[in-house]
């Protein structure tokens, strides 16, 4: 199956699939098959969501931002 990721409105990135994700020291990071990714920094569980995006009021768009240069 290929990983599907999605962009949830203002909350983390849903990662399905099966995925490998490295820290910065090259250690692997076990991931489910369906993982939560932090967008808002706010995470104690960082790679991965814990919620706190709802509790400090994060706001980010779902969507594309056309003009974006990446």
């Amino acid at each position: 199956m290929a990983v599907k990721m999605t962009v949830l409105d203002n909350g983390p990135i849903k990662v399905e699939g099966e995925i490998e994700i490295f820290d910065a020291n090259g250690q692997a990071i076990p991931a489910k098959a369906t993982s939560f990714l932090c967008r808002c920094g706010a995470s104690t569980k960082k790679p991965f969501c814990d919620g706190q995006h709802s509790k400090m009021g994060f706001q980010a768009a779902a969507q594309a931002v056309p003009e974006s240069k990446e």
